[in-house]
């Protein structure tokens, strides 16, 4: 889904003359049949304003696509704002802009993680380098206009009220940084911002990627399948043995079978030790492998990262842990969306989503909703 799509001179005239939020809430209600919170129109209403102010520049052609709220495969996220076109040498390009309006923020010691106000209270969020770069990753694992046209995705984040205080960019975050360049208040960076864009949409494109990206197949890639399996060799923890094999092979075939006339359900009991989450991350990786589109799913974000790392091999995020999700993110997906969803402790899912518990019907329902 892309909610508004348009090229430069089209964004820049609903930006001066026709109000960009009530235009992009109207198709946004349009496609969706649904209301907007205010919250976010603000958001609209502020954030595209300093992106025309950057696409004010006569260097950048007046037909590259600009797309606002493209949806990601996989989850029910949306990336703020993409730019389409060619570079110097021919070479498709998007570039993915992840807008932030905030002013502070506070280093945390954990991977990718920042401490910022939002929601009348300080909460961890991710950073918005990693967050950008993340939405990348899975264009390029899962979109096939992607992987199989040829288009390059480039990252970065654009955070317009942020003046540079060395938190936002410590060392810290520099890896994901060095993937998605940090852009932030003040003429310098928006200079910067506008070099990057110039770099890889130099020429227009008339919408064309954009159209591309927004119906292209969500299905792994062959390139994203055979690297998660290759993870799997020579860690004999998770060899599958016994019983374990059996269910396995049952599994499997069962899912393969499954379809939105036939969905399935399997329900595998096991007492602590017995091994149920070695074969959830091995179903989980010859699904993928098999081309069928889902992600493993927990309750508590402790276990989920024990076995990414396990399997990964790193305590830091990696572009496989879009693929680990909690239970509560799934109040407004789509049906059927998923291929397979793999539940793990799923006798400890909670009723409701949310921070107060008061979002959705029931989580067993939505994720059995969500997957065949």
């Amino acid at each position: 889904m892309l909610v508004y799509v348009a090229d430069k001179k089209q964004f820049l005239h609903d930006c001066d003359f026709d109000d960009i939020e009530d235009v992009i809430q109207s198709k946004f209600k349009e496609i969706t049949g649904k209301r907007v919170a205010q919250a976010e129109v603000r958001s609209w209403q502020s954030s595209l304003s300093y992106v025309a102010k950057v696409l004010r520049d006569n260097e950048i052609a007046e037909d590259i696509g600009i797309g606002v709220e493209l949806h990601i495969p996989q989850t029910s996220k949306r990336i703020d704002v993409t730019l389409s076109g060619y570079d110097a040498e021919g070479q498709k390009n998007v570039i993915v802009i992840e807008l932030k309006q905030w002013e502070k923020v506070q280093k945390s010691t954990k991977d990718a993680i920042v401490v910022t106000y939002l929601g009348n209270a300080q909460r961890e969020v991710v950073h918005p380098s990693y967050q950008s770069w993340s939405y990348a990753s899975l264009l390029e694992g899962f979109n096939e206009a992607v992987y199989s046209g040829d288009i390059h995705v480039r990252p970065c984040a654009y955070l317009h009220n942020y003046n540079v205080d060395g938190v936002i960019d410590d060392p810290h975050y520099s890896g994901y940084i060095e993937k998605a360049p940090l852009f932030l208040k003040g003429g310098t960076d928006r200079d910067r911002l506008r070099d990057f864009i110039k770099t890889y949409v130099k020429h227009g494109d008339q919408k064309t990627l954009l159209y591309e990206l927004n119906n292209g197949r969500i299905r792994p890639s062959k390139a994203l399948a055979d690297s998660l399996k290759g993870l799997m060799d020579s860690k004999p923890e998770f060899m599958l043995i016994d019983e374990q094999k059996e269910v396995y092979e049952s599994t499997l075939a069962a899912a393969k079978s499954a379809s939105p006339a036939k969905p399935r359900v399997i329900i595998i009991e096991g007492g602590p030790g017995t091994g149920k989450t070695v074969l959830a991350i091995n179903l989980l990786v010859q699904l993928t492998s098999a081309g069928l589109t889902g992600k493993y799913v927990s309750k508590n974000a402790a276990p989920r990262k024990v076995y990414e790392t396990k399997l990964v091999g790193s305590m830091t995020k990696s572009k496989f842990s879009n693929m680990f999700s909690g239970s509560g993110s799934f109040v407004d997906t789509e049906k059927d969306i998923f291929d397979f969803l793999i539940v793990d402790e799923a006798h400890r899912l909670n009723e409701k989503s949310g921070l107060y518990s008061n979002l959705g019907e029931n989580q067993v329902k939505e994720l059995i909703n969500a997957s065949k």
